[in-house]
């Protein structure tokens, strides 16, 4: 009988744990930066996305002016946009400002993190290392959390997608 209750308690603090390692919440000077997670690789894959909240919770505002990240060669904030159907992204230049008193979500569909150069894909489950410096708040290292490839933040639901709004071509 308590072989079974071992058994079947293993998953629950599991997923316990898991859900508690996605709320990680970072506080450095006015920056807080709170639920990051990446998105699970496909083998071979050299390009990942990252997705996390900046807070400014200071009277000035800061920008986040570099990333870096233990297994990407580098990492930069981009922007995804859907412009007549068309998804565009590009990397946000001169760095990402987060207005005094406000909140920024980098999340699929707009502002997120593109790690690039990875070495050895992302697998669900992990953790991702990387330090994010601010002009002001300074270096704040964050462990980003892999969820599932779909998308969706450790725990979350997979049946999310961020090509909301765009119109694939029909095969020819």
């Amino acid at each position: 009988m308590n072989k079974l209750n071992i058994a079947l308690a293993g998953p629950l603090f599991a997923g316990l744990f898991s859900t508690l390692s996605m709320a990680q919440n970072v506080k450095v000077g006015d920056i807080e930066i709170d639920h990051a997670y990446a998105r699970a690789m496909v083998p071979g894959a050299k390009v990942g996305g990252g997705y996390l909240t900046l807070t400014n919770t200071g009277s000035a505002d800061d920008t986040l002016v570099a990333i870096a990240a233990d297994r990407a060669k580098s990492a930069e904030v981009h922007q995804m946009s859907v412009d007549g159907g068309l998804m565009k992204m590009r990397p946000v230049q001169g760095g990402l400002v987060v207005p005094a008193g406000q909140t920024i979500e980098l999340k699929p569909g707009g502002y997120h993190v593109m790690f690039m150069g990875v070495v050895q894909p992302f697998k669900q489950g992990e953790t991702v290392k990387a330090t994010l410096t601010f002009e002001k708040a300074g270096a704040i290292d964050v462990e980003f959390s892999v969820g599932n490839i779909a998308g969706g933040a450790p725990g979350a639901d997979a049946t999310h997608s961020d090509m909301g709004g765009m119109t694939m071509p029909k095969p020819q």
